[in-house]
């Protein structure tokens, strides 16, 4: 089977491509293949709304990418290799399928621990990943969340509303305290604590083992936790395995330049695979849903000959709880920090610069707007002060 265009990775960046493959070309026929078992769907519902709104439903994650774009979507589906010389790929099954241009799409996998694969044991990452843990909910009176960051904190915190107790395992001295100054991490914290969630703080998970529909959890700090099931949100790794079987190179993603090709013409990267050359902060490679969407539309459209640079600077954004935020550049306590307040924990923008004081990244703490100055105070790469930073956002 050949198509004009095929995509590897049946996610958000997958249906973005299409949408953009179509925006310059209404004809050529599109393939995707997806080792995923679902069609292409919104990811961050699966942490998120699919826990908090009671009218948001299962039957509403799909993204209709076949019916909208006409592409044949191959679901279950594990490419083997690609064969840059014959311009095809092979699948694990044998089928092979050639390409007119081709996008690697293949994203990333969740990092795991020495820990035999359980029902009881969930790496998140995935719809199947979410209906597992559905299914976990009905039996287990308390689950483990192991990790700190967006994933693990957002589906701590989903669990806790779902009458389950809750033990949330982080590295941080306290959580979140790795991307917010003190004051607000603390506040953060409390907001689990507040929320019957246990947190166990300093410290990491080693190894674990189940046993008598059990998982024991052991910690670096030589304590254990023993809850029904674990969920780990412990960060991910890209997929580059067929880009290096393929001699295509890779640094921490696939390296792709401003038109999100490979060295190869006819292969571009996009998503969180792709390691390219942000046009504000520098060479970069970016896991959020917003980079998946916007990089994947734009790879789509080059490959169908828009010949336009990638040029726009992604955010990222969390809700917990009854707060939430939105972000740019590097979020990272191993900066300098500037508070902007206009209520102390609860409303506010935070601003983190280097050493010579030029700002490397911007949180807006439940503030729902202000991106494109931070956009534009990210590109003038000027020192700033706590008082040009006043009132700014």
């Amino acid at each position: 089977m050949r198509y004009d265009y095929l995509i590897i990775g049946g996610g958000m960046v997958a249906d973005s491509a299409a949408r953009g493959i179509r925006e310059q070309d209404d004809a050529g026929t599109i393939g995707i293949l997806g080792a995923d078992p679902d069609e292409p769907y919104t990811r961050p519902a699966l942490s998120k709304k699919l826990w908090t709104d009671p009218d948001f439903g299962r039957d509403q994650v799909s993204l209709d990418t076949a019916s909208d774009t006409g592409a044949e979507v191959h679901t279950g589906t594990r490419v083997a290799s690609v064969d840059r010389s014959n311009s095809s790929v092979t699948t694990e099954s044998g089928e092979r399928h050639e390409y007119g241009k081709l996008l690697l799409a293949t994203g990333a996998t969740p990092t795991r621990i020495e820990l035999p694969p359980s029902p009881r044991v969930v790496y998140f990452r995935t719809f199947a990943d979410y209906r597992a843990l559905r299914e976990l909910t009905k039996t287990a009176d308390h689950i483990a969340v192991v990790g700190g960051g967006y994933i693990g904190t957002e589906i701590a915190a989903a669990l806790s509303l779902q009458d389950v107790k809750v033990t949330l395992v982080t590295s941080d001295a306290v959580l979140g305290g790795h991307m917010f100054p003190p004051t607000l991490a603390a506040g953060f914290d409390k907001g689990f604590a507040g929320h019957g969630v246990t947190v166990r703080r300093g410290t990491k998970v080693v190894s674990g083992a189940e046993a008598s529909a059990r998982v024991q959890l052991q910690l670096d700090d030589g304590s254990t936790v023993e809850a029904d099931g674990v969920v780990f949100g412990l960060g991910v790794r890209p997929e580059t395995e067929l880009a290096e079987s393929a001699g295509l190179a890779v640094d921490d993603g696939v390296i792709v330049d401003e038109f999100l090709r490979t060295e190869d013409e006819h292969v571009y990267a996009a998503g969180d695979v792709a390691n390219y050359p942000d046009a504000v902060l520098g060479r970069r490679r970016t896991e959020h849903v917003d980079n998946a969407t916007e990089m994947g539309k734009a790879a789509g459209r080059n490959m169908a000959g828009a010949a336009d640079p990638y040029t726009y600077t992604p955010y990222f954004y969390s809700d917990v709880y009854d707060d939430g935020y939105q972000a740019i550049g590097t979020v990272s306590t191993t900066l300098n920090v500037i508070e902007d307040w206009k209520t102390v924990g609860k409303e506010g923008v935070v601003y983190y610069l280097d050493d010579d004081a030029v700002v490397q990244g911007v949180l807006m703490w439940n503030v729902w707007e202000g991106l494109d100055v931070a956009r534009t105070l990210l590109a003038e790469k000027k020192p700033q002060t706590e008082q040009s930073l006043s009132g700014l956002i």
